[in-house]
């Protein structure tokens, strides 16, 4: 979707900035790397859907067209890909470029609800109207598709403790489910330091879920650390402990 350069006479001109379409191929390859989006400036900060459609909020190039056009065609996630949408909607009124990126922008999305959102949109010549109704259709996905993943998860767990999955099943499906959830980082952590800390949870379960330490995003890995060593001793606590701090100094997992 996005050449490695573009010739701009004057960005203001298009619609579009240099900041802009070096942020669309950041992006690009946060996605090729399967790694998560993180706020403009601020690494330990997950960009979460509400962030995202929050127009108040300067992300820098990330709110330009190329770079919001780039997320909701080609994120993984529905909610990510409608509030970039939702934010890119309005401003196909700038210029034609713009709108020409958000029409190919509804034709190569993945998800065919910002497929139907963004025709919505060209079809009303991007009226306020159309753009309050994206916004709408996205607040209501995000809110609807996280509630769905926290009941999974939930049932998840219970399925473990009731002997109704297994370890290994219960570990693949809370990872899935976290990270297709777009989980608010500050849960995702807590979630895993009490799997982590609990007295009802197997070692070997929590030794699973250490295996997949680098699949959590930064801050939760973090968090995480320094919750763990900071666990009142016990047996189990305390070959966690030392599971991680070998993770730390061997594997290139964050400090503590």
């Amino acid at each position: 979707m996005v050449a490695n350069t573009l010739p701009l006479a004057d960005d203001q001109d298009l619609g579009i900035s240099q900041a802009g379409i070096e942020a669309a191929l950041s992006i690009k390859d946060t996605y090729r790397s399967k790694q998560l989006l993180c706020v403009p400036g601020r690494a330990d900060s997950i960009l979460m859907p509400e962030t995202l459609l929050n127009e108040e909020l300067d992300l820098r190039g990330f709110g330009d067209p190329l770079a919001l056009a780039m997320m909701a065609a080609r994120d993984p996630e529905a909610p990510m890909a409608m509030a970039a949408a939702a934010r890119l909607s309005p401003l196909g009124r700038k210029t034609r470029l713009v709108s020409g990126v958000v029409g190919l922008t509804g034709e190569t999305t993945r998800h065919p609800l910002v497929k139907n959102s963004i025709s919505l949109i060209t079809d009303h010549a991007f009226s306020p109207e159309a753009v309050s109704i994206v916004r709408r259709r996205a607040s209501k996905v995000i809110v609807h598709t996280r509630a769905q993943y926290t009941a999974a998860l939930r049932q998840n767990l219970r399925d473990l403790l009731q002997g109704a999955v297994t370890p290994r099943a219960f570990v693949k499906d809370f990872f899935q489910l976290t990270e297709a959830g777009n989980m608010r980082t500050d849960i995702r952590k807590k979630l895993v330091i009490s799997l982590l800390l609990s007295d009802n949870i197997r070692p070997g379960i929590k030794f699973m879920m250490l295996e997949n330490f680098e699949r959590m995003p930064k801050p939760v890995r973090l968090g995480i650390v320094a919750a763990v060593l900071k666990a009142q001793p016990s047996r189990h606590t305390d070959i966690i402990k030392e599971e991680l701090k070998w993770i730390v100094t061997h594997e290139g997992a964050p400090g503590v």
